[in-house]
């Protein structure tokens, strides 16, 4: 009897904890993917902004390179980082 149970007890326990944890890896991808364009986004609007103002507060560019590293660190190495590039060389304002 307890033989019974524990061949169909296991595998449903096994499965069920693999596809959990596909799950929870699918949404930490979508989480990251998601943060990521939203970095990457943050930083195309700054390069718009202080470039056609031709400076940068001090306080935006500290933030900006906060923004970078973080988007660097998530995978992000596409045109945003010349852009960053491009705002971070701005004169402070």
């Amino acid at each position: 009897m307890i033989e019974s149970v524990l061949k169909w007890v296991i595998p449903t326990l096994l499965g069920s904890t693999l596809t959990y944890i596909v799950s929870l890896f699918n949404k930490n991808k979508a989480l990251k993917t998601g943060l990521q364009c939203l970095l990457r986004a943050e930083i195309i609007r700054s390069y718009d902004k202080y470039t056609a103002r031709g400076e940068i507060p001090i306080y935006a560019k500290e933030a900006l390179e906060k923004e970078y590293k973080a988007y660097h660190k998530l995978g992000g190495n596409d045109v945003a980082t010349d852009l960053y590039h491009q705002t971070i060389k701005l004169s402070i304002k």
